[in-house]
């Protein structure tokens, strides 16, 4: 399977000599085309560091990260913003969509950015959106619609334009229990229907049952991993809070 992401002793400091803090500490994982992993660890740990590291919003204090073969830390500046545009989908805890834009305007605002031509992108975003089962909402505007129904529409403004890896920063963290199972099955279906690489922060349990690997970070540093395999989802739900014992607490004391 390809390699889509590499990280190569990622390190990340923040502060000066006299008061340095090591956020991350030497860090090095890949993921492959079509995973989805998860990242879990108290808070603290370099969880949300990471993804920034990642996503070029925050440049690493050394080491490399290889996104399909390109070293995103050699990228310069002024090209961050068009790489991440090519390349990344971003999900967010607080759904980030625009309230003066229809459901359906806030899905394309991403292809229109991109420039592609205006009588492609009507039915690109209704594809999505049926895909999501968001049609009935999408001339809607966002306070119109439920917390589940923004966070799809999320989900479909990330993986229109079939970037190359998502990132997903606590996506369930604003949604009740029944909206959070909905939106977790359906980033289940954009990975595993549709071929998404997706790397997300979580500090719930459940949460992290639906992915296929967890990386669990303690103190800046991978503390340990596991693999689903061929385990049920409840079966990897037990040894994902088997895990978060050993790091020092309960699914409560992991944020």
């Amino acid at each position: 399977m390809k390699e889509i992401l590499r990280l190569e002793h990622i390190q990340k400091f923040y502060g000066n000599q006299g008061n340095l803090t090591k956020a991350i500490n030497d860090i090095s994982f890949s993921v492959n085309n079509g995973e989805f992993v998860g990242i879990m660890g108290a808070s603290g740990s370099g969880k949300t560091t990471l993804l920034n590291c990642i996503s070029t919003i925050d440049t690493v204090s050394a080491g490399h990260i290889y996104l399909d073969g390109t070293d995103v830390t050699e990228i310069k500046e002024k090209e961050l913003a068009r790489f991440r545009r090519e390349n990344l989908g971003f999900v967010f805890q607080d759904f980030n969509l625009l309230d003066t834009l229809t459901i359906s305007e806030n899905i394309a605002l991403a292809l229109t950015i991109n420039k592609v031509p205006a009588e492609q992108i009507g039915g690109k975003v209704y594809e999505i959106a049926e895909s999501l089962n968001i049609t009935d909402i999408l001339d809607k505007y966002p306070y119109q619609v439920s917390g589940g129904q923004k966070q799809r529409c999320a989900c479909a403004r990330a993986i229109i334009n079939k970037p190359k890896l998502i990132l997903a920063d606590e996506p369930t963290g604003a949604l009740d229990s029944h909206s959070s199972q909905m939106l977790l099955s359906t980033m289940q279906g954009i990975n595993e229907q549709l071929g998404a690489t997706i790397l997300m922060v979580t500090h719930d349990a459940f949460s992290a049952s639906y992915a296929n690997r967890i990386l669990f970070l303690r103190d800046g540093m991978i503390f340990t991993e596991i693999l689903k395999g061929s385990d049920s989802r409840k079966e990897f739900f037990e040894k994902i809070l088997d895990v978060l014992t050993m790091l020092g607490g309960g699914q409560s004391d992991v944020c």
